[in-house]
């Protein structure tokens, strides 16, 4: 594939009675992204209309397609996933809202496998009334790992720099110290490492893992995961599999000392752990990214937003951060495919990820 090539980002619409279309009118409203994709809204005219009305400013025009080897490369496409009217209630949490939020994303998921598409981003969709015997799914993430027959995946949010991946995502909280084993650790070790150097362009990634109890269990006083669970499977990533990981971390005493800073990525052992701290200090910029599939998936790191939905409130800067860092990743992710077939430049890039663990300190 051309590494040059303008990629085709396919575009879940979300809830529609949630912020995920008027934050995709309000990113594509700039003409500039189409020297950079071909973008194809999964949704219908009639969908795209209703909200284009409730931010009336915005210079946003597209092509409808039925087709998807017809796209417009110059203009936003919106590829119709049905015909029919749809009731649109912006704010309210309903089967219409889940419904054509899961036909978008099938749709979406479809052609991506059928590489009628490059990348995903995804709208949000609210976990609940997307619920059905067809979609029984807590989330973007679980149903993709299906869809595409992934092994493993790893939920990464990301703003610039500051990664945070999670060991466990979206579990009761009575159940995560069932999941924290050394295994699972290495997994998502694993992944996360390939991930940081394919997707993000890293030679030789350094990991910090966080602890799963207080003060990281103070040496077994609080709970003894960190010394019989966690430090032995940071110990089998090193010299199993050559993963440069630290820790485990006393995860407040490790964010309010700003050692996220010195590290390529963290990873946490539950969702609220990594997340609290990170969508604190990411400023609303943040992207999800689901590391582990065959394809390349972003997100932005909010919700639905049912109370400012159609009221043209909705900041759209995470989701034109998670078209941005789509496009970013799908030509580092080819680029690395490019880099590893060429003896080389394989080569070179291992002489500088070696000089480069030279210098790397312990913390």
């Amino acid at each position: 594939m051309n590494t040059n090539s303008k990629p085709v980002i396919g575009i879940s619409c979300g809830d529609l009675n949630g912020i995920g279309i008027e934050v995709i009118i309000k990113t594509l409203s700039d003409n500039r992204l189409l020297d950079h994709c071909t973008p194809v809204i999964f949704a219908s005219n009639k969908v795209i209309n209703f909200y284009r009305k409730s931010v009336p400013d915005l210079n946003f025009n597209y092509s409808s397609v039925k087709e998807l080897n017809r796209l417009n490369p110059r203009q936003i496409n919106v590829y119709h996933c049905w015909e029919e009217d749809v009731n649109i209630t912006p704010g309210l949490i309903n089967e219409v809202g889940g419904k054509y939020a899961v036909i978008s994303l099938v749709a979406t998921a479809h052609a991506l496998k059928s590489k009628e598409v490059d990348c995903l981003v995804t709208a949000p969709i609210h976990k609940k009334n997307v619920q059905s015997e067809q979609f029984n799914y807590t989330g973007h993430t679980p149903f993709l790992k299906n869809f595409f027959a992934a092994d493993e995946v790893l939920m990464m949010l990301f703003s610039n720099d500051f990664r945070v991946a999670l060991l466990t995502e979206h579990i009761p909280v009575s159940d995560i110290a069932n999941k924290i084993t050394k295994q699972h650790i290495l997994t998502k070790l694993l992944i996360l490492n390939d991930s940081l150097k394919k997707d993000f362009g890293i030679d030789k990634p350094r990991i910090a893992i966080l602890g799963l109890n207080p003060h990281a269990g103070d040496e077994g006083l609080i709970g003894n995961e960190e010394e019989t669970i966690i430090k032995p499977a940071i110990k089998e990533a090193k010299q199993s599999h050559n993963i440069l990981a630290v820790g485990p971390y006393s995860a407040d005493a490790f964010f309010a000392r700003g050692y996220q800073h010195r590290f390529d990525a963290v990873l946490a052992m539950y969702h609220d752990q990594g997340l609290i701290p990170f969508k604190t200090l990411a400023a609303g910029e943040g992207v999800n990214f689901t590391a582990g599939l065959p394809v390349i998936r972003t997100s932005p790191d909010h919700g639905t937003a049912f109370d400012i939905a159609g009221k043209n409130k909705a900041d759209e800067s995470s989701f034109r951060a998670a078209l941005f860092e789509c496009i970013d990743i799908y030509r580092r992710r080819n680029g690395f495919q490019e880099m590893r077939k060429n003896p080389l430049r394989k080569q070179t890039a291992e002489i500088l990820a070696n000089a480069e663990d030279e210098k790397i300190e312990e913390i």
